[in-house]
C-alpha cells in the first residue's frame, strides 16, 4: 500500500508560515535545512501516540499560486476539536476563507481556507450531529 507518510507545504515567507501554523494548530518546527540544502523545517503536528503524520514547510521554488486558480496539489485537512475557535485563529493570523463551513451530515463539520502563503487547506471537526 502507498500510505501517506509525509507532507510538504511550499512557502515564500518561512517565518510567516511557521508563525501561522504554530499559532493556529500548535505545530512545532525542526530546522532540517542542512539536509535539504534549502530552507526546510520539519513540522511536528502532534504527539506520536496520536493518529496523523508529520510534514514540513519547504521554501517555494517558483511563483505562488494565483487566487482562484484550480488546485494543483493535494489539499491537507487538519482534524480539530473546535471548528469555530480554529476558524477564528485562522482569520486572526492572516488566513482567509476559501470554502465556508459546511456539514457532512451525521459525520462532521468541514471547510477550506487559504494560508498567508496562498495554499489551500481544510479543517475537519467530527460531530455526529452535524446537519
Amino acid at each position: 500500500m502507498g500510505r501517506l507518510v509525509h507532507f510538504e507545504i511550499h512557502v515564500s515567507d518561512m517565518e510567516r508560515a511557521k508563525k501561522f501554523y504554530g499559532e493556529v494548530f500548535g505545530w512545532t518546527f525542526q530546522d532540517w535545512s542542512d539536509y535539504a540544502g534549502m530552507p526546510y523545517f520539519g513540522a511536528v503536528t502532534g504527539n506520536e501516540d496520536e493518529l496523523g503524520i508529520n510534514g514540513a514547510l519547504m521554501q517555494r521554488q517558483s511563483a505562488p499560486p494565483e487566487t482562484n486558480q484550480a488546485l494543483n496539489a493535494f489539499a491537507c485537512t487538519m482534524g480539530v476539536e473546535n471548528y469555530d475557535l480554529t476558524e477564528t485563529k485562522i482569520l486572526e493570523n492572516g488566513g482567509q476563507v476559501a470554502m465556508k463551513k459546511y456539514a457532512l451530515p451525521g459525520m462532521a463539520w468541514q471547510g477550506y481556507y487559504i494560508d498567508p502563503e496562498g495554499n489551500i487547506f481544510g479543517i475537519h471537526q467530527p460531530d455526529k450531529n452535524a446537519k
